[in-house]
């Protein structure tokens, strides 16, 4: 989707920003996201992204593996940026909005901040990749990732818009599956750090065919 900022590298992008910590929450670069704010501290966030102009809010995981405090639990060290592209405020105190991704960051560090939300310092530069739209999506093995997504709507009893499908390009393909997949955390996370499209979409197809070899195996029922 485009978007009117364009950003062309990490250094155009600003080294400290707010982050979200969302579990099963998977952003990815140019992939659209949307958002239902009500706690007071994420709507100050978003008040805040929009009063400083730049619009952008990070994305990421907490850790629950690692976390000592259910109220501040800890972080995944990777992340996606994404811009606010669509905005609507819902009448009863809560904000509609849509992020689009922009690029993964690592986080550096979290700071000590005054403000509601958590702030944290990351990079960019470990993923310079995501600044170039449709890197690598040549090398994606489209036939496989389509005959795995059949398998799945099949055993869940689902139906898409194979007309959409078939005409999205290996980057979005890949990405929104990944984003709209079922599946958990540490999932979420191997398909965000994927160090490119490839890998993610081989990812994906694998996930897939252990769950669905899971649910033949004990008989589970389909998605609802």
């Amino acid at each position: 989707m485009p978007i009117n900022a364009e950003y062309r590298g990490p250094g155009e992008l600003p080294e400290v920003i707010a982050v979200f910590p969302l579990p099963g929450a998977l952003l990815l670069p140019r992939g659209q996201m949307p958002l239902n704010i009500f706690e007071p501290r994420y709507l100050a966030m978003v008040d805040d992204a929009l009063r400083d102009g730049h619009r952008l809010i990070g994305m990421i995981q907490p850790d629950a593996t690692h976390s000592r405090s259910e109220a501040k639990p800890a972080l995944f060290s990777i992340g996606c940026v994404g811009r606010i592209t669509q905005l609507a405020e819902s009448g009863d105190g809560r904000y509609v909005l849509e992020l689009t991704g922009v690029a993964r960051f690592k986080v550096v560090e979290e700071l000590t901040v005054l403000t509601p939300y958590r702030q944290c310092k990351v990079d960019f530069f470990s993923f310079i990749g995501d600044f170039t739209a449709r890197k690598g999506e040549e090398a994606v093995d489209r036939d496989g990732l389509l005959e795995v997504l059949r398998d799945f709507l099949k055993a869940n009893n689902l139906k898409v818009d194979w007309e959409g499908i078939e005409a999205a390009p290996n980057e979005a393909l890949v990405n929104a599956l990944a984003m709209m997949s079922p599946y958990g955390s540490a999932e979420k996370q191997a398909l965000l750090e994927a160090p490119d499209l490839k890998t993610r979409a081989e990812i994906l197809i694998a996930v897939t065919e252990m769950d669905l070899a899971r649910k033949r195996t004990s008989g589970d029922p389909p998605l609802q």
